[in-house]
């Protein structure tokens, strides 16, 4: 495939840069509806790859790919050892022909329309601000419907107020090359992408949404099992919101990171102090999961998986003062 130059308002060429890791059943998902986008013929689209970047998976992605490369023409794909989605991200931007990226995570399935409507919305804001500098943020439908993801409607939890997240965005990509890409000492789990997205923000960049580029987040569905590995998510999180902050000490980042004393006092009453946890809230989890409502245990077990966060960012604020 060759590099097509472009000019975003005249026409676009998308490269889709996907990091995965051990997610090869809901990668196939992903890649074939890549695969079957429909894209009109007044469209400013010439073409698309999508430049997977597999993360270490120990799950046989590559031999997979290599044994279906026939069924994914527009696929490349390159390895590297495990060192987590900001690397991977970098490994692709530094790989795509294309001079618009498109970010998405590799259990996200998309429409058929999905890149149509991105293209559509960057043409637009070319046309409203006469420049390319904003970049265009996809809607994401969350879902643990493995068979058909794209039957989850839309719902309130699904909003987002973030300004740039991978799931869903497209940009130019000599913005991202500008800003310096991601910050790779962001190896835990959170943030690096939002991290991005202030200095995105400091070059004046925008932020289009076009809810019109849906994708469908995939997670299994919500079990007892997996909290111990959420708690783990949390506190990383937090160390990595400690890291975001020593980059950005502003109060917008203390408010994201959730460092604040609202947030403490917050989800330290909604807690009863951590007195509602793992082990005390199992039987209403595990009620709620036997009624089929899994989701809604999520997001009720979200009360002290936030309280595990924020300790976890006072927790690692406070060595970070100790070292200083």
């Amino acid at each position: 495939m060759l590099k097509m130059d472009s000019v975003v308002g005249e026409t676009v060429f998308f490269s889709v840069v996907i990091p995965t890791y051990n997610r090869q059943p809901i990668l196939e998902k992903c890649l074939r509806a890549l695969e079957v986008q429909e894209l009109s013929k007044s469209s400013s689209v010439t073409d698309y790859e999508i430049v997977l970047v597999d993360d270490g998976s120990t799950d046989g992605t590559l031999e997979w790919l290599a044994g279906h490369k026939e069924e994914f023409p527009h696929v490349r794909w390159f390895g590297q050892d495990h060192a987590g989605p900001a690397a991977a991200r970098n490994l692709g931007v530094e790989q795509a022909l294309g001079d618009t990226i498109i970010f998405i995570d590799s259990d996200l399935v998309v429409l058929e329309n999905f890149l149509q409507a991105h293209a559509e919305a960057l043409v637009q804001g070319q046309e409203k601000l006469g420049s390319d500098r904003f970049f265009t943020y996809g809607a994401v439908i969350n879902t643990c419907n493995f068979n058909n993801p794209t039957a989850e409607p839309y719902k309130v939890t699904d909003f987002s107020a973030a300004f740039f997240a991978t799931g869903n965005v497209a940009i130019p990509k000599h913005w991202l090359e500008k800003a310096g890409l991601f910050d790779t000492s962001f190896q835990l789990y959170g943030w690096e992408d939002l991290e991005l997205g202030v200095r995105l923000k400091k070059l004046g960049l925008t932020l289009i949404k076009c809810p019109e580029a849906v994708g469908y987040h995939w997670h299994p569905a919500f079990k007892l099992e997996q909290i111990p590995r959420l708690i783990d998510q949390e506190i990383q999180r937090g160390r990595m919101g400690v890291l975001f902050y020593q980059k950005h000490p502003t109060w917008e980042v203390r408010m994201m990171i959730q460092m604040t004393w609202l947030h403490r006092l917050l989800w330290g009453i909604l807690s009863l102090n951590g007195a509602l946890n793992e082990r005390t809230m199992a039987p209403l989890l595990q009620w709620l999961i036997n009624l089929g409502k899994p989701q809604l245990a999520l997001e009720i077990a979200r009360i002290f998986l936030n309280w595990y966060n924020v300790k976890g960012v006072y927790e690692a604020y406070a060595e970070m003062q100790q070292a200083s």
